[in-house]
């Protein structure tokens, strides 16, 4: 799609207030370095074994994301792979023995005793270094997993990096046994890279040339960034704060992870990445049956949605977010007012990053003063969805009355912000243009407060309304407390001619 100068200058700065400091980088691998020296000395109760420990998750992928806030921390996934054999052994005395190797190491160092979980050890760092390390305790099990899936008819090339894990709910975890569950971290991070090869590898070089290296294994895997690992960083951002409300309905970075690089096609620029991936992703979403299927490319037995076919909530959570990332972005990218693409992307990525991304290609100058502070809430409801046409302004429509009828009560002209209402009101919103016809009418409820969102009815979409006789009118009801905002939207040939403005109701 076409991307206004503007709007790829944005893109472009935004990635860099997401990205991850090297500092922080450095600090884990110092962290994790040294939790595998504690594992192999010579009083660990692993000493008899090679000790193998490696990053997984986003921080081995390079698609980690700064915290929105000094309050979240950044997540260390790490394996401490034992070269002991599952028939030797069981899922718990591993778990166990990982856990006494662990509280010796916080010891050790003046921490936190770790938190056990069903299948990790969590290490707490101090408040400043604002991360945490998750420890899986592992087996090496790639030769059985290669059996299992070459004699089910599946592809295996990936399979000997397979992995056995501990995990506490387990039916066999207090037995010996070759059933354990199982992972392959190291093959995911092989299919991931090599679904951006060629970019990954002209950009490392890039930088060798540029530092005078003598070889690209001098330049860490880390400091190379790709548009597909810029990409999934962005639409992280976006799905985090999207669900802020609904953390319940969230879609996995592993999903988001997967589909991304399927609709990778090797672009080399930020805005190309992330439309190619917004496009196409949900083309590798398989429809077996009624059954949605997202099979993990290293291991296609397991179905990364496996959870949405018994919650399809989630599945519906996932398309409408994809919808609402399609939209977003689609505004950013045509608009060439930097207040407009603020505007487009706040909601979802957080204003304050959209504001210093602004800072970096432009002065702001009076640019927080073009909307009252009353309205920020409501524009930057992350459930708020932006409008999808293209906006052509050709005329006006503005909310020209509205009448509150109280259950029992007189009806009354009702003003916006006035006070607030009781439930069960019912309001009438009369609403008025100085455009012809024909054109349509569309009306935004954007919800607020936390009884429509435990009630999971927050609402931010576009509902269409008839026009009855010339006039333009919305029926609503209220029905949980909070404030909440109306807008009518006058649609024309497609294009967006007028819109009203946020009309405010309060509800007590």
């Amino acid at each position: 799609m076409a991307i206004t100068s503007q709007a790829e200058a944005l893109l472009e700065a935004l990635s860099k207030s997401l990205e991850v400091p090297e500092s922080r980088y450095e600090a884990a691998d110092r962290s994790y370095q040294a939790i595998a020296e504690w594992m192999r000395r010579p009083n660990s109760e692993f000493f008899d074994f090679d000790v193998s420990v490696y990053t997984q998750g986003s921080f081995r992928l390079g698609t980690a994301i700064r915290p929105a806030s000094d309050a979240e921390d950044y997540d260390l996934d790490i394996v401490c792979e034992v070269s002991e054999r599952k028939g030797q052994t069981t899922q718990k005395a591993l778990h166990d023995a990982m856990g006494r190797e662990t509280r010796s190491y916080a010891r050790s160092k003046g921490m936190e005793p770790p938190e056990e979980w069903d299948r990790v050890w969590t290490l707490n760092y101090a408040d400043g270094a604002q991360f945490h390390i998750d420890l899986l305790p592992s087996l090496p099990d790639g030769a059985q997993q290669r059996i299992l899936l070459e004699s089910g008819g599946f592809q295996y090339d990936r399979a000997l990096t397979a992995i056995a894990i501990t995990d506490r709910t387990h039916p066999f975890y207090t037995l010996t046994t070759e059933s354990w569950p199982t992972s392959n971290p190291n093959g995911y991070a092989s299919w991931f890279y090599e679904r951006m090869a060629p970019v990954f590898r002209a950009r490392r070089e890039a930088i060798r040339v540029a530092e005078a290296k003598v070889d690209v294994a001098d330049i860490p895997t880390y400091r190379v960034k790709t548009p597909l690992q810029v990409a999934v960083q962005i639409l992280k951002r976006h799905r985090d704060l999207r669900f802020r409300d609904e953390p319940e309905n969230r879609p996995s970075s592993i999903i988001l992870t997967t589909l991304a690089a399927h609709a990778y096609n090797q672009e080399t620029t930020i805005s190309g990445a992330l439309f190619s991936i917004l496009e196409r992703m949900d083309n590798h979403i398989e429809k077996r049956g009624e059954v949605h299927w997202i099979a993990n490319p290293s291991d296609p037995r397991e179905n990364f949605a496996d959870s949405w076919n018994g919650e399809p909530h989630k599945s519906r959570a996932f398309f409408d977010w994809l919808e609402t990332a399609r939209s977003d972005f689609t505004a950013a990218a045509r608009s060439s007012d930097y207040w407009e693409i603020v505007e487009a992307l706040a909601p979802r990525m957080g204003r304050r990053l959209v504001e210093d991304a602004l800072d970096q290609v432009s002065p702001r100058t009076g640019i927080t003063a073009s909307a009252a502070s009353i309205f920020r809430r409501f524009l930057d409801a992350p459930h708020r969805k932006n409008p999808s046409w293209p906006t052509l302004q050709l005329g006006n429509v503005r909310i020209a009355s509205v009448t509150a009828d109280p259950k029992g009560f007189r009806a009354q002209e009702y003003p916006s912000d006035g006070p607030a209402l009781p439930k069960e009101t019912t309001l009438r919103f009369h609403a008025q243009t100085d455009l012809a016809k024909p054109y349509r009418v569309y009306w935004q409820i954007v919800n607020t407060g936390r009884q429509a969102a435990e009630a999971r009815q927050l609402r931010g979409g576009f509902d269409e309304d008839s026009v009855e006789r010339g006039k333009l009118t919305r029926e609503e009801t209220t029905r949980y407390n909070g404030s909440h905002s109306v807008e009518a939207f006058i649609v024309k040939d497609g294009y967006l001619v007028a819109r009203s403005g946020l009309f405010i109701v309060n509800v007590m």
